[in-house]
């Protein structure tokens, strides 16, 4: 997989603005569900992930682990 454009901050300010919520309330290591991301938001974020920054993950990679540095490695964000 290709490296991406994408940080840890860029994915919580986008998660952060899909939810409607300030960045500083998503955490890094918790279930974003409970903070109600779902499906359609988790399709949006990643179609936006994929134009912008060229991520070839999967909405299924997404769905199974959705917490931010879940999916840190999985949109080629490096350390």
């Amino acid at each position: 997989m290709a490296t991406s454009t994408l940080t840890i901050g860029l994915i919580r300010a986008d998660v952060a603005d899909a939810l409607g919520e300030d960045v500083e309330d998503i955490p890094v290591d918790e279930n974003l569900v409970d903070y109600g991301l779902d499906s359609v938001r988790i399709m949006a974020l990643l179609e936006r992930w994929r134009r912008d920054h060229g991520v070839e993950a999967t909405f299924v990679d997404l769905a199974e682990q959705p917490a931010v540095e879940a999916w840190a490695p999985l949109l080629g964000v490096t350390a």
